[in-house]
């Protein structure tokens, strides 16, 4: 069986392999198709499009633009990702959305780094961000790395259990702005790609808080939602399988592979018997 991977991450985002790199490994592992789906960012798309040139391996255009959705209760607000296939990376009003969600990024990055500074975890500073890892769209995981490096945590996943420096709950994390997913879909759409809503489960919200937001989105002009997905657990799969027969949203999979900073995942591979089936780019096309 032919395989893909719709969702990997490079070191112009989170990851820590070149575009080119990527490319690499998906042809080791005999991948037919995959997508670059950086954080924010579509600055290595040509970069891995160019790498698969004269290759046996299909380059598609990808995107994963963070946004904050209110539940319609108002009891609460979660970063959800919207992921984005096939557009122009050239198309000048969804470069200026993810602009602006790098821009407020890098705003709570700079104060993120005072608040960690200031209490006592002197490698953390924006300067060091910047001498370490480049002009990239840093994130999380970057302070982790530099973290675990110091000595502070001992792996970059126990920087983010609850209560812990990285948690969302921890006193040194800052909340930063978002566009909002209405931004996020209409961008890609206006971009000639298709909107897709990444790991849905991962977000901890009930079933019915699923459906009434699966519901929203697809006012926007969602398509497409993740049923293979690397951290599904259980009856994940079959659950989103059956909301995207529901709302009629096409299903998409991946890794989410972001090299040595997840190092349980592999291109192609994730946890137990994930595998995405080439079939599933007929969707995309």
């Amino acid at each position: 069986m032919q395989l893909i991977d719709l969702h990997m991450h490079s070191t112009c985002s989170d990851g820590t392999d070149t575009p080119t790199e990527l490319v690499k490994l998906a042809l080791e592992k005999d991948l037919v198709a995959m997508a670059l789906t950086d954080h924010d960012t579509v600055a290595g798309v040509a970069e891995a499009v160019k790498a698969a040139e004269g290759k046996p391996i299909e380059v598609i255009h990808g995107v994963e633009i963070s946004c904050e959705y209110a539940i319609p209760d108002g009891s609460m607000k979660k970063e959800i990702h919207i992921l984005g296939y096939g557009m122009d990376i050239e198309n000048e009003h969804l470069l200026d959305v993810l602009k602006y969600a790098r821009d407020e990024r890098d705003n709570r990055n700079k104060k993120m780094c005072e608040n960690f500074y200031n209490a006592g975890y002197k490698m953390i500073t924006y300067e060091n961000l910047i001498k370490t890892f480049g002009n990239v769209t840093i994130a999380r995981p970057h302070f982790a790395r530099l973290l675990m490096e110091g000595g502070v945590v001992p792996s970059i996943k126990a920087a983010f259990a609850d209560g812990t420096l990285l948690a969302e709950n921890s006193p040194l994390y800052v909340h930063r702005k978002y566009v909002t997913p209405e931004q996020g879909i209409k961008a890609i759409l206006g971009a000639g790609g298709k909107p897709v809503l990444a790991h849905p489960m991962i977000y901890k919200l009930s079933v019915s808080q699923i459906r009434e937001m699966i519901e929203e989105l697809v006012g926007y002009g969602l398509q497409g939602i993740e049923a293979l997905y690397s951290r599904n657990k259980g009856t994940d799969e079959a659950f989103v399988r059956k909301l995207a027969h529901e709302y009629g949203l096409f299903i998409t999979g991946g890794t989410d592979y972001h090299g040595k900073n997840k190092p349980d995942l592999e291109i192609g591979w994730g946890e137990g018997n994930l595998r995405i089936p080439v079939m599933l780019l007929d969707n995309l096309r």
